[in-house]
């Protein structure tokens, strides 16, 4: 039977599923999903353990430096000093010397005009950061921010101060807007209780959310840590 002889619908060509060029397309696609991030990710490592290096090995005196004993460089002996030191100091400081040291520092930083501001901004930040009984950070939540209508994802800090409270009224809560894509930077902001939206994302799902402006959205919201 020849061609003309067959009927139309035999005459078309037929597709099974997709052509070569979408075929590699989509493992191209694939293969930079897949390497991406961990290659990014090993990269800002190396940077980062390179940089601890470079800052902290000039400041070993050379008879403790291991590098001026072996024929190669080991990548991250600064940060095994700097963790080794960090931890000799938190044993130290667990004492009663190193309660009275700290104490005599804390005193001496406290009378310096400056430096005192600067240092009991960053000792707040750190307490609050690290100390395990703080409440910062444990709230994902939406306010209407910058204008009503729009609603932004932000964090509930902390404890208002009474001095807000008596000002503002309405049992305020301290709200923490990030921005995209960086969120070290960004809004603090008093809203009344009564127009925050608590949700049941925990914060590692709503920072992710802000770095990826919305693209990584978690598929189902997954309970917070209490």
């Amino acid at each position: 039977m020849t061609d003309q002889e067959l009927p139309p619908e035999d005459l078309t060509p037929k597709r099974h599923g997709l052509g070569f060029g979408a075929r590699l397309r989509n493992y191209f696609l694939a293969g930079i999903l897949i390497t991406a991030p961990v290659s990014l990710t090993i990269y800002i490592a190396w940077l980062f353990i390179n940089w601890v290096d470079q800052t902290v090995l000039p400041l070993v005196p050379p008879e403790y430096n291991p590098e001026n004993y072996l024929p190669f460089s080991i990548p991250g002996i600064g940060l095994i000093i700097v963790l080794i030191t960090l931890t000799l100091i938190g044993a130290v400081t667990a004492g009663l010397f190193g309660r009275l040291t700290r104490q005599l520092m804390e005193s001496i930083l406290n009378r310096l005009p400056i430096i005192r501001s600067i240092y009991s901004a960053i000792k707040q930040i750190v307490e609050t950061v690290l100390a395990n009984q703080s409440a910062a950070f444990r709230d994902c939540v939406l306010v209407e921010f910058p204008r009503p209508g729009a609603w932004t994802l932000g964090f509930v800090t902390g404890t208002t101060p009474n001095e807000v409270k008596m000002a503002v009224g309405n049992d305020p809560v301290t709200i923490f807007v990030p921005t995209t894509p960086n969120p070290t930077s960004g809004y603090l902001i008093f809203v009344p209780k009564a127009e925050v939206k608590y949700l049941d994302m925990s914060v590692e799902d709503g920072i992710k959310l802000v770095v990826s402006g919305g693209i990584v959205a978690p598929g189902k919201a997954a309970p917070k840590k209490r």
